[in-house]
C-alpha cells in the first residue's frame, strides 16, 4: 500500500512587494517635491526672479495639494487604488518634467500648481493600498515602511539631485526627474493589481490578508458595481468624534516635519550661528532619526497586535509616544551647545517618526466604503501644516528670538497626543447603517 504524502502549498508574500512599490511611489513624490529646493539659486538668477516670487512658486505646489486632498480622496473611491496612482504619478511627473522648460514666473506658478493638484491622492492612495493587502495585524508595519521613504528621501535624495543638477543643470534636473516618475507611473500600472485580481497572489495569501480584515477595492475594476459615495458620505467623515481625533493628530505630526523642512537649516544658520556647511551635515541627522522612529514604531505595534494586545494599546500608544517625545524640541531653547541643540532635534524628529504611522488609523476607523474620503481629509488637514506652520513660525521669530516658534511646535504637539486620548477613544471601526439616512449615522 503506497503512502499518501500531502503537499501543502506555501503562501506567497505578494504583499510585500505591493509595499516596496509604495515605498518607491513615495521616494518619488518627495523628489518631485524637494527637487525646485535644488535649483532655486539657480532658477532666480538665470529667470530674474526675486525673493518674494521664489516664495509664491514655493507656496504653489502646497495649495493645491490640500485644497484637492478631499476631491482626491472622492476620485481614489471612484477609480481605485491601480488607476488612480498611475494618473497621479504621471501626471505630476509630467508636470516636473515640464519644468524644466519654463522661461518665466507664471510658467513656474503654473506647473506647481498641477504638481500639488496631480499629488493630491498619493497618500489617500498609499493607505488604501495598505489597506487593500495587509491584514490589520500587519498594517502598521506596512505604513511604517512606505512613509519611512520621505524620511530617506529627505535624507539622501538631496545630495543625489544637487548632482544631478551639477551635471545637468537645473533644467536637466527637473526633465530627468520627471522622466523617472513618468517611468515608474507606467510600471505601476503593468505591475499593480488589487489582491482579489491578482494573478501572483495564491489563495493561501488571498484568504490570510481577507480574514485578517484587509479592505478589497471592487469598484475600480468593476464596472458592474456603482459607487454610492455622495454628500451625505462627505457629512459621516466630517461628523465622526473618533476621525477628528486623527486629524487634529496628523495636523501635529505635518506641522514638526514642516518645521524641519522650511525653517531648520535657517535656525540653524540664524539663529545658532553654524556656517552651511556644517548645517548640512547636522541636518541629515533628525531626518535619520525620524527614519528610525517610523520604523521602529511600525514594528513595535504590529508585534504587539500580533501578542495578543489590543489595537488601542498598540496601535495609540506608539502615536501618543512620539508626540509627547515630539516636545522635547521646546528643550533646545534652553541650551546653547550645538551638540545638545541637535539632540534635542533627533529626539523630537525621532518622536514625530515613531508617530507617522497615524495612516493607520484611517483604514480602522472609517467606514470600509469611504476609506478613500477619510483619506482624503485626514491628509488634507495635515497638508494645512504645510501653509500654516512656516507663516506662524516666521512672524513668532521675526525679531529675533526663535524660541517662541520651538515652544508653538511643541504645544501643537501635545494637542495632537490630547486629541487621541481624550477624542479617538476606543480603537474600532464608525458604522453606519447604509439603508437610512444620516440619522441613522452611528459612531462607535
Amino acid at each position: 500500500m503506497k503512502r499518501v504524502v500531502k503537499v501543502s502549498k506555501r503562501m506567497t508574500k505578494v504583499r510585500y512587494g505591493v509595499v516596496f512599490m509604495l515605498f518607491i511611489t513615495v521616494i518619488i513624490n518627495y523628489m518631485d517635491r524637494s527637487n525646485i529646493a535644488v535649483a532655486a539659486p539657480f532658477i532666480s538668477k538665470e529667470l530674474e526672479l526675486d525673493p518674494v516670487q521664489m516664495g509664491l512658486i514655493f507656496s504653489a505646489f502646497g495649495w493645491t495639494y490640500c485644497a484637492l486632498q478631499i476631491p482626491g480622496g472622492w476620485i481614489l473611491d471612484k477609480l481605485g487604488n491601480r488607476k488612480t496612482h498611475a494618473i497621479g504619478i504621471a501626471g505630476f511627473s509630467i508636470a516636473t518634467l515640464l519644468q524644466g522648460f519654463v522661461h518665466g514666473f507664471s510658467g513656474f506658478i503654473l506647473l506647481r500648481v498641477g504638481l500639488g493638484a496631480f499629488e493630491a491622492p498619493a497618500f489617500p492612495t498609499n493607505s488604501k493600498v495598505a489597506a487593500s493587502w495587509f491584514p490589520e495585524k500587519e498594517r502598521a508595519r506596512a505604513v511604517a515602511i512606505y512613509t519611512s521613504g520621505q524620511f530617506i528621501g529627505l535624507a539622501f535624495l538631496t545630495p543625489a539631485l544637487i548632482f544631478l543638477q551639477q551635471w545637468f543643470g537645473w533644467r536637466g534636473l527637473f526633465i530627468i526627474t520627471g522622466i523617472i516618475g513618468i517611468s515608474w507611473a507606467i510600471l505601476w500600472y503593468l505591475l499593480y493589481r488589487d489582491p482579489q485580481h491578482s494573478k501572483k497572489v495564491n489563495k493561501q495569501e488571498l484568504d490570510y490578508i481577507r480574514e485578517g480584515g484587509a479592505i478589497f477595492d471592487a469598484i475600480a475594476d468593476d464596472k458592474s458595481v456603482k459607487s454610492t459615495v455622495g454628500i451625505k458620505d462627505f457629512a459621516i467623515v466630517l461628523k465622526s468624534r473618533k476621525l477628528w481625533g486623527i486629524y487634529i493628530g496628523q495636523f501635529a505630526v505635518a506641522s514638526t516635519l514642516w518645521f524641519f523642512l522650511t525653517w531648520f537649516p535657517t535656525y540653524l544658520v540664524e539663529y545658532r550661528g553654524l556656517t552651511f556647511v556644517k548645517t548640512g551635515l547636522l541636518a541629515s541627522l533628525p531626518f535619520l532619526a525620524a527614519f528610525v522612529g517610523v520604523l521602529s514604531s511600525g514594528f513595535l505595534s504590529d508585534f504587539l497586535v500580533k501578542k495578543g494586545v489590543s489595537d488601542n494599546v498598540a496601535r495609540k500608544v506608539p502615536v501618543i509616544t512620539g508626540l509627547l517625545l515630539a516636545t522635547s524640541i521646546i528643550g533646545a531653547n534652553y541650551v546653547e551647545n550645538t551638540n545638545l541643540v541637535i539632540m534635542f532635534m533627533c529626539i523630537a524628529f525621532f518622536g514625530n517618526g515613531f508617530a507617522s504611522i497615524t495612516w493607520v488609523f484611517v483604514s480602522l476607523l472609517a467606514p470600509k466604503r469611504l476609506v478613500g474620503i477619510a483619506g482624503g481629509v485626514f491628509n488634507f488637514i495635515g497638508g494645512t501644516a504645510s501653509i500654516i506652520i512656516p507663516i506662524v513660525i516666521g512672524f513668532l521669530a521675526k525679531g529675533g528670538n526663535f524660541a517662541p516658534a520651538l515652544t508653538f511646535i511643541a504645544c501643537v504637539t501635545l494637542i495632537g497626543a490630547l486629541s487621541y486620548i481624550f477624542l479617538v477613544g476606543k480603537v474600532e471601526r464608525i458604522q453606519v447603517k447604509e439603508e437610512e439616512s444620516l440619522k441613522g449615522y452611528e459612531s462607535a
